[in-house]
């Protein structure tokens, strides 16, 4: 029987989950250190949120944002532009044959929670979210 794959999908295999998190941790620590030399990137203070990379290992998606969201769209350009860097310190870092492709991507976690947490302060979702289950709503017979 065939094994199926899922070449883009966001539920990875294990191994793709900890390429994907030892990628996010040398990333996090060449920021810190400022291992980048580009004044764009130097001069804020960068967060990885996460970094996805595919099921065939081809590429991976680090999610960015500069701490208070200030400078977000300068510091995303400058990392694509030193994409080339970043993956050559990072392929010395890691012990796998294949370094995939770096893209990066500005991180909305925070904007989709607070999305969230607004559309939840709505009145109308208050008043269906305190309704009491009925018999019927709730599938039960």
């Amino acid at each position: 029987m065939a094994k199926r794959t899922n070449s883009g999908g966001q539920n990875g295999s294990h191994r793709t989950l900890r390429v994907g998190e030892a990628i996010r941790r040398r990333l996090s620590e060449m920021l810190a250190r400022g291992e980048i030399h580009d004044p764009a990137i130097s001069s804020l203070s960068i967060t990885v949120g996460e970094v996805r990379v595919t099921n065939d290992m081809r590429i991976a998606t680090a999610y960015i944002l500069p701490l208070g969201g200030e400078g977000a769209d300068e510091a995303l350009a400058a990392m694509r532009k030193r994409q080339g860097l970043i993956r050559h310190h990072i392929g010395k870092a890691l012990t796998i044959r294949h370094i995939p492709e770096l893209r990066f991507e500005l991180d909305d976690t925070f904007d989709r929670m607070d999305a969230t947490r607004k559309l939840f302060q709505d009145e109308r979702i208050q008043r269906d979210l305190n309704k009491p289950d009925t018999d019927e709503e709730s599938g039960t017979e």
